[in-house]
Protein backbone atom coordinates (compact mmCIF):
# COMPACT_ATOMS: atom_id res chain seq x y z
CA UNK A 1 0.00 0.00 0.00
CA UNK A 2 1.16 3.10 -1.04
CA UNK A 3 2.00 6.28 1.42
CA UNK A 4 -1.45 7.85 0.18
CA UNK A 5 -3.74 4.94 1.52
CA UNK A 6 -7.56 5.55 1.15
CA UNK A 7 -7.73 6.19 4.97
CA UNK A 8 -6.96 10.13 3.15
CA UNK A 9 -9.36 10.17 1.21
CA UNK A 10 -12.27 13.26 1.14
CA UNK A 11 -15.27 13.31 2.72
CA UNK A 12 -17.53 12.94 -0.25
CA UNK A 13 -15.86 10.15 -0.47
CA UNK A 14 -17.47 8.06 2.25
CA UNK A 15 -21.07 7.69 0.40
CA UNK A 16 -22.86 4.19 1.11
CA UNK A 17 -24.52 2.01 -1.65
CA UNK A 18 -27.74 1.65 0.66
CA UNK A 19 -27.49 5.98 1.16
CA UNK A 20 -27.67 6.62 -2.80
CA UNK A 21 -31.06 8.66 -3.69
CA UNK A 22 -31.83 10.25 -7.12
CA UNK A 23 -31.31 13.48 -7.30
CA UNK A 24 -33.95 16.75 -7.77
CA UNK A 25 -33.76 19.03 -10.64
CA UNK A 26 -32.57 21.57 -8.73
CA UNK A 27 -29.42 19.71 -7.26
CA UNK A 28 -28.82 18.04 -10.92
CA UNK A 29 -28.74 21.85 -12.20
CA UNK A 30 -26.78 23.05 -9.44
CA UNK A 31 -24.32 20.07 -8.91
CA UNK A 32 -23.74 18.25 -11.40
CA UNK A 33 -23.80 20.30 -15.08
CA UNK A 34 -21.47 18.48 -16.67
CA UNK A 35 -21.55 18.28 -20.48
CA UNK A 36 -20.41 15.24 -21.92
CA UNK A 37 -16.86 17.23 -23.37
CA UNK A 38 -15.99 18.16 -20.07
CA UNK A 39 -16.33 14.24 -19.32
CA UNK A 40 -14.42 12.73 -21.65
CA UNK A 41 -12.04 15.29 -21.52
CA UNK A 42 -11.24 14.17 -17.54
CA UNK A 43 -11.53 11.12 -18.80
CA UNK A 44 -8.94 11.14 -21.92
CA UNK A 45 -6.67 12.79 -19.68
CA UNK A 46 -6.71 10.32 -16.91
CA UNK A 47 -6.07 7.60 -19.68
CA UNK A 48 -3.23 9.84 -21.13
CA UNK A 49 -1.45 9.55 -17.35
CA UNK A 50 -2.10 5.66 -17.59
CA UNK A 51 -0.12 4.53 -21.01
CA UNK A 52 1.05 6.82 -23.70
CA UNK A 53 1.76 3.89 -25.79
CA UNK A 54 0.74 3.79 -29.78
CA UNK A 55 -0.46 0.78 -29.58
CA UNK A 56 -2.15 -1.31 -26.69
CA UNK A 57 0.13 -3.63 -24.67
CA UNK A 58 -1.51 -4.54 -21.55
CA UNK A 59 -5.22 -5.68 -20.54
CA UNK A 60 -5.78 -2.29 -19.16
CA UNK A 61 -4.53 -0.13 -22.28
CA UNK A 62 -7.03 -2.48 -24.68
CA UNK A 63 -9.77 -2.13 -22.36
CA UNK A 64 -9.57 1.29 -22.75
CA UNK A 65 -9.25 1.35 -26.47
CA UNK A 66 -11.81 -0.75 -26.56
CA UNK A 67 -13.91 1.70 -24.77
CA UNK A 68 -13.32 4.88 -26.39
CA UNK A 69 -14.96 2.92 -29.21
CA UNK A 70 -18.19 4.51 -27.84
CA UNK A 71 -18.99 8.06 -27.91
CA UNK A 72 -21.50 9.90 -25.62
CA UNK A 73 -25.02 9.94 -25.75
CA UNK A 74 -26.96 12.68 -26.09
CA UNK A 75 -30.27 13.73 -23.79
CA UNK A 76 -32.54 12.61 -26.18
CA UNK A 77 -30.78 9.38 -27.15
CA UNK A 78 -30.29 8.41 -23.37
CA UNK A 79 -33.81 9.19 -22.94
CA UNK A 80 -35.16 7.34 -25.50
CA UNK A 81 -33.05 4.01 -25.15
CA UNK A 82 -34.30 3.84 -21.07
CA UNK A 83 -37.94 3.84 -22.62
CA UNK A 84 -36.71 1.06 -24.98
CA UNK A 85 -35.49 -0.56 -21.93
CA UNK A 86 -37.75 -0.15 -19.08
CA UNK A 87 -40.79 0.12 -21.24
CA UNK A 88 -40.50 -2.40 -23.88
CA UNK A 89 -37.68 -4.61 -22.51
CA UNK A 90 -35.34 -4.62 -24.94
CA UNK A 91 -31.95 -5.40 -23.51
CA UNK A 92 -30.03 -4.04 -26.73
CA UNK A 93 -30.82 -0.40 -25.32
CA UNK A 94 -29.47 -1.58 -21.65
CA UNK A 95 -26.37 -2.68 -23.46
CA UNK A 96 -25.88 1.03 -25.48
CA UNK A 97 -26.67 2.32 -22.51
CA UNK A 98 -24.37 0.48 -20.45
CA UNK A 99 -21.11 0.74 -23.23
CA UNK A 100 -21.76 4.58 -23.56
CA UNK A 101 -20.49 5.17 -20.51
CA UNK A 102 -18.01 2.84 -19.25
CA UNK A 103 -15.51 6.10 -19.29
CA UNK A 104 -17.07 6.57 -15.55
CA UNK A 105 -15.99 3.69 -14.27
CA UNK A 106 -12.83 4.73 -15.67
CA UNK A 107 -12.44 8.03 -14.81
CA UNK A 108 -13.41 7.65 -11.09
CA UNK A 109 -11.22 4.49 -10.60
CA UNK A 110 -8.28 6.15 -11.88
CA UNK A 111 -8.65 8.62 -8.85
CA UNK A 112 -7.83 5.94 -6.56
CA UNK A 113 -4.88 4.84 -9.03
CA UNK A 114 -2.09 5.11 -6.56
CA UNK A 115 -3.42 3.19 -3.29
CA UNK A 116 -2.11 0.25 -4.59
CA UNK A 117 -5.09 -1.74 -5.72
CA UNK A 118 -5.38 -2.98 -9.60
CA UNK A 119 -6.42 -0.92 -11.69
CA UNK A 120 -8.64 -3.25 -13.49
CA UNK A 121 -9.94 -4.48 -10.31
CA UNK A 122 -11.48 -1.22 -9.56
CA UNK A 123 -12.82 -0.53 -13.19
CA UNK A 124 -14.58 -3.72 -12.95
CA UNK A 125 -16.01 -3.26 -9.60
CA UNK A 126 -17.18 0.46 -10.83
CA UNK A 127 -18.92 -1.10 -14.00
CA UNK A 128 -20.71 -3.42 -11.40
CA UNK A 129 -22.31 -0.15 -9.81
CA UNK A 130 -22.69 1.36 -13.01
CA UNK A 131 -25.36 -2.06 -13.85
CA UNK A 132 -27.38 -1.09 -9.94
CA UNK A 133 -27.18 2.33 -11.77
CA UNK A 134 -29.10 1.12 -14.73
CA UNK A 135 -31.81 -0.57 -12.41
CA UNK A 136 -32.27 2.47 -10.23
CA UNK A 137 -32.51 5.62 -12.71
CA UNK A 138 -35.50 7.03 -13.07
CA UNK A 139 -35.44 9.16 -16.69
CA UNK A 140 -38.13 11.24 -15.71
CA UNK A 141 -36.75 13.28 -13.05
CA UNK A 142 -34.63 15.35 -15.60
CA UNK A 143 -31.13 14.38 -14.60
CA UNK A 144 -28.33 12.74 -16.73
CA UNK A 145 -27.88 9.19 -16.32
CA UNK A 146 -23.78 9.77 -15.95
CA UNK A 147 -24.52 12.03 -13.12
CA UNK A 148 -26.65 9.61 -11.28
CA UNK A 149 -24.28 6.44 -12.37
CA UNK A 150 -21.32 8.09 -10.80
CA UNK A 151 -22.98 7.68 -7.13
CA UNK A 152 -23.15 4.63 -7.62
CA UNK A 153 -20.01 3.51 -9.30
CA UNK A 154 -18.07 5.54 -6.80
CA UNK A 155 -19.82 3.64 -3.80
CA UNK A 156 -19.33 0.45 -4.85
CA UNK A 157 -15.07 1.34 -5.78
CA UNK A 158 -14.98 2.67 -2.26
CA UNK A 159 -16.76 -0.52 -1.14
CA UNK A 160 -13.73 -2.58 -2.62
CA UNK A 161 -11.16 -0.66 -1.62
CA UNK A 162 -12.73 -0.97 2.07
CA UNK A 163 -12.93 -4.70 1.74
CA UNK A 164 -9.71 -5.39 0.52
CA UNK A 165 -7.30 -3.00 2.32
CA UNK A 166 -6.70 -6.12 4.93
CA UNK A 167 -6.35 -9.48 5.36
CA UNK A 168 -9.01 -9.22 8.03
CA UNK A 169 -12.13 -6.55 7.35
CA UNK A 170 -12.30 -3.60 9.23
CA UNK A 171 -15.36 -1.38 8.37
CA UNK A 172 -17.93 -3.87 9.14
CA UNK A 173 -20.41 -0.97 10.62
CA UNK A 174 -21.49 2.27 9.36
CA UNK A 175 -19.65 3.38 12.20
CA UNK A 176 -16.60 1.91 11.26
CA UNK A 177 -16.65 2.90 7.93
CA UNK A 178 -16.96 6.40 9.03
CA UNK A 179 -13.72 6.31 11.02
CA UNK A 180 -11.81 4.63 8.29
CA UNK A 181 -12.22 6.77 5.79
CA UNK A 182 -12.05 9.67 8.18
CA UNK A 183 -10.42 8.80 11.22
CA UNK A 184 -6.64 10.45 10.10
CA UNK A 185 -8.04 13.69 8.41
CA UNK A 186 -9.79 14.67 11.50
CA UNK A 187 -6.80 14.29 13.41
CA UNK A 188 -4.78 16.45 11.12
CA UNK A 189 -7.73 18.69 11.16
CA UNK A 190 -7.43 18.75 15.03
CA UNK A 191 -3.66 19.16 15.28
CA UNK A 192 -4.59 22.39 12.61
CA UNK A 193 -6.66 24.02 14.77
CA UNK A 194 -4.71 23.34 18.10
CA UNK A 195 -6.27 20.82 19.47
CA UNK A 196 -4.77 17.46 21.06
CA UNK A 197 -6.57 14.67 18.78
CA UNK A 198 -7.75 12.37 21.69
CA UNK A 199 -10.64 9.88 21.17
CA UNK A 200 -13.26 11.55 22.89
CA UNK A 201 -12.68 14.34 20.81
CA UNK A 202 -12.64 12.58 17.97
CA UNK A 203 -15.67 10.60 18.81
CA UNK A 204 -18.06 13.99 19.38
CA UNK A 205 -16.85 15.25 15.96
CA UNK A 206 -17.59 12.00 14.24
CA UNK A 207 -20.65 11.31 16.56
CA UNK A 208 -19.49 7.86 16.79
CA UNK A 209 -18.44 5.68 20.45
CA UNK A 210 -15.23 6.30 22.00
CA UNK A 211 -14.51 2.62 22.07
CA UNK A 212 -14.73 2.37 18.20
CA UNK A 213 -12.25 5.16 18.11
CA UNK A 214 -9.56 3.52 19.35
CA UNK A 215 -9.93 0.47 18.23
CA UNK A 216 -9.67 1.49 14.48
CA UNK A 217 -6.67 3.59 15.12
CA UNK A 218 -5.29 0.67 16.73
CA UNK A 219 -6.15 -1.20 13.27
CA UNK A 220 -4.89 1.66 11.37
CA UNK A 221 -1.48 1.82 12.71
CA UNK A 222 -0.85 -1.94 12.53
CA UNK A 223 -0.52 -4.60 9.33
CA UNK A 224 -1.73 -8.32 9.45
CA UNK A 225 0.67 -10.87 8.12
CA UNK A 226 -0.28 -14.15 7.39
CA UNK A 227 0.66 -16.74 8.82
CA UNK A 228 1.61 -18.68 6.33
CA UNK A 229 4.02 -16.32 5.01
CA UNK A 230 7.65 -17.29 4.82
CA UNK A 231 9.74 -15.75 7.55
CA UNK A 232 12.64 -15.06 4.91
CA UNK A 233 13.12 -15.29 1.28
CA UNK A 234 15.75 -18.04 1.95
CA UNK A 235 13.71 -19.80 4.97
CA UNK A 236 11.51 -22.56 4.65
CA UNK A 237 9.81 -21.67 8.00
CA UNK A 238 6.74 -19.37 8.62
CA UNK A 239 5.47 -16.71 11.03
CA UNK A 240 3.36 -19.50 12.41
CA UNK A 241 6.29 -21.21 13.73
CA UNK A 242 7.40 -18.39 15.96
CA UNK A 243 3.79 -18.62 18.39
CA UNK A 244 4.57 -20.67 21.57
CA UNK A 245 3.51 -24.07 21.59
CA UNK A 246 0.25 -24.20 23.40
CA UNK A 247 1.41 -27.44 25.39
CA UNK A 248 2.97 -27.78 28.57
CA UNK A 249 7.00 -27.28 29.02
CA UNK A 250 8.51 -31.35 29.59
CA UNK A 251 9.99 -29.76 33.30
CA UNK A 252 6.60 -28.54 33.96
CA UNK A 253 4.82 -32.15 33.10
CA UNK A 254 7.50 -33.79 35.23
CA UNK A 255 7.23 -31.41 38.25
CA UNK A 256 3.40 -31.98 37.94
CA UNK A 257 3.51 -35.46 38.05
CA UNK A 258 5.41 -35.63 40.60
CA UNK A 259 3.51 -33.29 42.52
CA UNK A 260 0.51 -35.53 41.67
CA UNK A 261 2.00 -38.87 42.86
CA UNK A 262 3.11 -37.01 46.18
CA UNK A 263 -0.51 -35.64 46.46
CA UNK A 264 -1.90 -39.23 45.88
CA UNK A 265 0.40 -40.65 48.70
CA UNK A 266 -0.61 -37.92 51.46
CA UNK A 267 -4.47 -38.69 50.31
CA UNK A 268 -3.92 -41.87 51.63
CA UNK A 269 -2.32 -41.00 54.91
CA UNK A 270 -5.04 -38.56 55.59
CA UNK A 271 -7.56 -41.18 55.21
CA UNK A 272 -6.60 -43.00 57.35
CA UNK A 273 -7.13 -40.50 59.86
CA UNK A 274 -11.02 -40.64 59.43
CA UNK A 275 -13.15 -42.66 61.14
CA UNK A 276 -15.33 -45.23 58.84
CA UNK A 277 -18.10 -42.83 57.73
CA UNK A 278 -15.70 -39.76 57.06
CA UNK A 279 -13.66 -42.01 55.06
CA UNK A 280 -16.70 -43.03 53.06
CA UNK A 281 -18.09 -39.67 52.56
CA UNK A 282 -14.75 -38.76 51.68
CA UNK A 283 -14.32 -41.29 48.70
CA UNK A 284 -18.10 -41.98 47.67
CA UNK A 285 -18.82 -38.01 47.33
CA UNK A 286 -15.24 -36.10 47.58
CA UNK A 287 -12.88 -37.88 44.93
CA UNK A 288 -15.52 -40.23 43.40
CA UNK A 289 -16.03 -39.46 39.75
CA UNK A 290 -19.91 -39.74 40.46
CA UNK A 291 -20.47 -38.91 44.01
CA UNK A 292 -23.11 -39.54 45.84
CA UNK A 293 -25.65 -37.31 46.84
CA UNK A 294 -26.22 -35.60 50.26
CA UNK A 295 -29.25 -37.06 50.71
CA UNK A 296 -28.05 -40.45 49.73
CA UNK A 297 -25.34 -40.13 52.35
CA UNK A 298 -28.10 -38.52 55.09
CA UNK A 299 -30.17 -41.99 54.44
CA UNK A 300 -27.35 -44.08 54.67
CA UNK A 301 -26.31 -42.92 57.83
CA UNK A 302 -29.56 -41.66 59.46
CA UNK A 303 -28.72 -38.07 59.54
CA UNK A 304 -30.19 -35.19 57.88
CA UNK A 305 -29.11 -33.78 54.82
CA UNK A 306 -28.15 -31.07 56.37
CA UNK A 307 -25.82 -32.71 58.39
CA UNK A 308 -24.39 -34.69 56.10
CA UNK A 309 -23.44 -31.53 54.11
CA UNK A 310 -21.49 -30.52 57.90
CA UNK A 311 -19.87 -33.36 57.57
CA UNK A 312 -18.69 -32.82 54.11
CA UNK A 313 -17.82 -29.50 54.32
CA UNK A 314 -15.21 -30.51 57.74
CA UNK A 315 -13.82 -32.72 56.22
CA UNK A 316 -12.91 -30.56 53.30
CA UNK A 317 -11.07 -28.32 55.95
CA UNK A 318 -9.35 -30.92 57.79
CA UNK A 319 -8.12 -32.15 54.44
CA UNK A 320 -6.56 -28.90 53.52
CA UNK A 321 -5.07 -27.93 56.30
CA UNK A 322 -3.54 -31.72 56.28
CA UNK A 323 -1.71 -31.08 52.66
CA UNK A 324 -1.02 -27.54 53.90
CA UNK A 325 0.90 -28.88 55.80
CA UNK A 326 2.63 -31.62 54.41
CA UNK A 327 3.12 -30.32 50.87
CA UNK A 328 4.85 -27.15 50.40
CA UNK A 329 3.46 -26.35 47.25
CA UNK A 330 0.07 -27.56 47.08
CA UNK A 331 -1.34 -24.89 46.00
CA UNK A 332 0.46 -25.22 42.92
CA UNK A 333 -1.24 -28.77 42.29
CA UNK A 334 -3.61 -28.91 39.19
CA UNK A 335 -5.71 -31.63 39.92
Amino acid sequence: MSERDITSLDEDDTIEVEDIEILSPAEESEDFQLDSSAIAETTTASWEAISTALAPTTTLDRYLAEVRRYPFLTKEEEVRLFYEYQVKGKQDAAVKLILANLRISVAIATEYGNVGMDKMDLIQEGNVGLLQAMKKFDPTRNVRFYAYAAWWVRAYVLRFLLNNFRLVKIGTTQDQRKLFFNLKKEKAKLEQQGFVPDPKLIADRLQVRERDVIEMDQRLGSWELSLDQPISDDSEGTFYDLFPSSQQAVDEQVEDNQLRMLFRKKLGEFAKTLNEREEDILRNRLLSETPATLEELGKKYSVTKERARQVEAKIIKRLQSFMKSELKDFDQIRL
